[in-house]
């Protein structure tokens, strides 16, 4: 078998059989195949596009070449939840807590952010103390005694990926649908769960800027985790204005509290309380009538937030932080920008919001860059509120001053305004699972 063939099929819009799909990622991973045979592979697949049976395939291949982690030490089910990213997305630290405080296990391993997205784990590093690193025996302990546990990718998890994305980057075929599939189902099912959530955004701050897109990506990755024996579900959820109000790692954090004590932003609860609900679901814990009445149980009990406590506790975090979110750190210099006109707030760019976080240092523009965990955004006007000249749009936060103006002036193009009061934001538009879609 040649992976020149392999090409030339590809090329002319042929389907790869499962023995030719698995040699080639093997082949690859070993070295057997060069770097310029496989990104002229990559870039047939985007012209010429996979079937969905080739996609698993490719998938399973994917996941099969480094570790699949057994999670059978850990008692009942475990659910792993992904977002496919945004601005302001602090979700699974909301999410996690309340579902674990409802009986679903999550043993979930998380990544970091790069760009104007924020990365899960990048946030947990903001708790002092914190560690994402935990032996396997540790990791199964800590879930079965607290419900949950969060940690960054550990050992030789889906090598193929890693080779394939830093093909992927540098040859434009990034934003290839069955690829972009591949490389995350082929982690969430070497993640080892028994079922899986997927948080599927659309909109100007995700990687899927129109709600079509995203729900052919969630189709296609739902397809996946079906073929491979394992229950999932996508949300198709808005990303076109950040999700709450805070941006930034200890920002995000705090929100997080406030939000499983009740007292966060509206639109963050809403989508938290669906996905959780979700996830009960899928663990069969809960019917759809009766789980999210007990995503509200959670939070208003404490319950939630003390499952957050305890898994910070047993991860070496500083507690004291999140009985007393006023104990991080603060950011050294603030900014306040505010509105040159009045109007309505008719539509926010989440992409260029998340981008002037980056530049406070909330972000990284390269996987070196170092993070400033209490840098970032605190926005106080978003889609659909009312502004007077002079109002303050956002607050930002850094370590110095000469990161405003820049930061300033990205954020301050990002708003738009208009005379009329917009319509609500839908924060939710589908459910997509192995029955269909269904509009929300």
């Amino acid at each position: 078998m040649r992976m020149y063939d392999l090409i030339e099929k590809k090329k002319r819009g042929g389907e790869l059989a499962d023995e030719e799909i698995l040699f080639m990622i093997r082949s690859f991973v070993d070295g057997s195949i060069p770097d310029y045979q496989m990104s002229a592979m990559l870039m047939a697949i985007c012209f010429q596009g996979m079937t969905e049976h080739e996609t698993a395939k490719m998938t399973l291949a994917m996941r099969d070449s480094g570790d699949v982690i057994d999670l059978s030490p850990i008692h009942g089910v475990k659910v792993d939840k992904h977002s496919t990213g945004g601005v302001g997305d602090k979700t699974t630290l909301i999410v996690a807590p309340i579902a674990a405080a409802c009986g679903v296990r999550i043993a979930k391993m998380s990544g970091r952010g790069l760009g104007h997205t924020g990365g899960t784990i990048d946030k947990l590093e903001s708790i002092p103390g914190f560690r994402i690193a935990l032996s396997e025996e540790e990791f199964f302990d800590i879930v079965n005694t607290t419900g949950l546990s969060v940690i960054g990718q550990t050992g030789n998890l889906v090598p193929a990926d890693k080779k394939l994305y830093a093909l992927r980057d540098v040859t434009a075929t990034v934003d290839c649908l069955p690829l972009i599939a591949s490389s995350i189902m082929s982690k969430k099912l070497a993640a080892g769960s028994d079922a899986i959530l997927l948080d599927v955004k659309t909109g100007s701050g995700a990687f899927m800027k129109t709600m079509e897109d995203a729900i052919r990506l969630a189709e296609t990755m739902v397809a996946i985790g079906e073929h491979a024996g394992k229950r999932t579900v996508a949300m198709i959820t808005e990303m076109g204005v950040p999700l709450g109000r805070a941006i930034g790692n200890s920002l995000e954090v705090i929100e997080a509290v406030q939000t499983l004590k009740g007292e966060g932003p509206k639109d963050l609860y809403a989508v938290c309380r669906s996905l959780a609900a979700e996830m009960m679901i899928l663990a069969g814990v809960c019917d759809e009538a009766s789980a999210s009445a007990a995503v509200d149980d959670a939070v208003t009990s404490g319950r939630a937030l003390a499952a957050l406590r305890a898994m910070v506790a047993a991860q070496g975090g500083d507690v004291s932080v999140i009985n007393d979110t006023e104990r991080f750190a603060k950011a050294a210099c603030r900014y306040e920008v505010r509105a040159v006109q009045s109007g309505y707030v008719c539509h926010m760019d989440a992409e260029q919001i998340g981008i002037a976080s980056m530049k406070l240092g909330a972000g990284r523009a390269r996987k070196e860059d170092a993070l400033d965990y209490s840098a970032g955004i605190i926005l106080q006007k978003k889609y659909g509120d009312k502004v007077e000249a002079g109002d303050v749009l956002a607050t930002l936060c850094a370590g110095r001053e000469e990161l405003f103006p820049d930061a300033a002036a990205t954020l301050q193009a990002a708003y738009r305004f208009a005379e009329e009061e917009p319509s609500p934001e839908q924060l939710i538009y589908a459910k997509v699972d192995r029955d269909g879609v269904t509009k929300l």
